[in-house]
């Protein structure tokens, strides 16, 4: 098998007739979820933890087994060793990655420079560290089986001299006004991943991008909508319907597939919102009768930002006096909070919130 030659955007030999029906029911269900963040004041406070699954379920898809209760136990308290601290790490670079671009992205137009920054903090400290994070790769790779050889690869992307140049034609593509900017996503998804333009990391970082180019051209207000539950839950179908990109030299079978899981997506993600808008506005009542405090937005805003926190936690960022803090956990441990460990000595207890828990998994 030789190294692949992607086409060159923007492709010239798309039916858009043909997705005609999808792309439009596409676009519809981004409005209705668009809409939906539109009325959230400060949707990175309270879909931050949708933010947490998201680098969960995008990192599972590369192999990881963290999962969300792990992440947030190993927050909560990070003196504690962990088993799956690699995982772990990997999760929470991915988070940080995202938030960091969102940021970038508000003062400086989608770039080669942002995807690099992307993957040089996703790989910062884990297990690709040594695999020039933030660096074009320079060597060839390939994908196939575990422990396959070259010989018997699935797929080799473009040989190393060639990536600067498959890269500029993607960049470019970015900022070039597409028919319809969705399934022009799921085209600069697939010739990313295509490119392969990193050592490592290369799926992680293809994922992250598809929030922020939605944010960058204006479809959505706020970059928190994510695929990576469909891809996960789709894995082998979305790994064969790439695939076909360089197996038969046409697009149709992957714009297709992108184009459901946005749908599907779509619907589900706003599902999501609404029943932590309405867990909100439930909880928001429930504390303010439970503590009767002045400290009531403050406790809300803090447990749906951190479903899993412990004790030293809770009195660090919310600022509340130590006794107040105190019997505040005690009341809400009641009808709220779950206490899943009992602090001892210095130890911290550690609580959960279970009803958000359940929304985000």
């Amino acid at each position: 098998m030789e190294p692949f030659i992607p086409d060159k955007l923007p492709l010239k030999n798309i039916d858009w007739e043909k997705f005609i029906s999808l792309i439009s029911e596409a676009n519809r269900e981004l409005v209705k979820f668009d809409s939906l963040l539109n009325s959230i004041p400060d949707p990175n406070i309270l879909l931050s933890p949708l933010i947490t699954n998201e680098a969960v379920l995008s990192s599972r898809i590369e192999g990881t087994q963290a999962t969300l209760e792990d992440i947030y136990k190993f927050e909560a308290n990070s003196k504690n060793k962990v088993e799956k601290y690699d995982d772990i790490i990997e999760i929470i670079n991915y988070r940080k990655a995202i938030i960091t671009a969102s940021k970038e992205l508000k003062k400086t137009p989608l770039s080669g420079r942002i995807v690099r920054k992307i993957h040089k903090i996703l790989l910062s400290g884990a297990r690709g560290k040594n695999k020039t994070p933030g660096e074009f790769r320079t060597g060839i790779v390939y994908i196939g089986r575990l422990g396959a050889d070259i010989g018997n690869a699935n797929f080799i992307p473009p040989e190393p001299q060639y990536i600067n140049d498959h890269f500029s034609n993607l960049e470019k593509y970015i900022h070039f006004k597409e028919k319809d900017t969705i399934t022009q996503l799921g085209i600069v998804h697939a010739q990313f991943e295509i490119i392969h333009p990193f050592w490592d990391g290369n799926g992680r970082t293809g994922r992250i991008l598809l929030p922020l180019f939605l944010y960058y051209k204006k479809i959505i207000n706020s970059p928190n909508f994510y695929l990576s539950e469909y891809f996960e839950k789709n894995r082998e179908a979305y790994n064969a319907n790439l695939n076909s990109i360089s197996e038969t030299g046409k697009w149709e079978n992957w714009i297709e597939f992108f184009l459901k899981a946005v749908i599907t997506q779509s619907s589900k993600n706003r599902k999501k919102v609404e029943e932590i808008l309405t867990l909100h506005r439930k909880v928001l009542d429930e504390v303010q009768n439970i503590i009767h405090s002045q400290y009531t937005h403050k406790v809300v805003e803090f447990i749906f930002s951190n479903p899993w926190f412990d004790t030293a936690k809770f009195k660090k960022q919310t600022g509340i006096p130590k006794s107040n803090a105190a019997r505040i956990l005690r009341l809400l441990e009641k009808d709220i909070l779950k206490l899943v460990e009992k602090g001892k000595g210095q130890r911290p207890s550690l609580y959960d919130f279970p009803e958000l828990i359940e929304i985000i998994k």
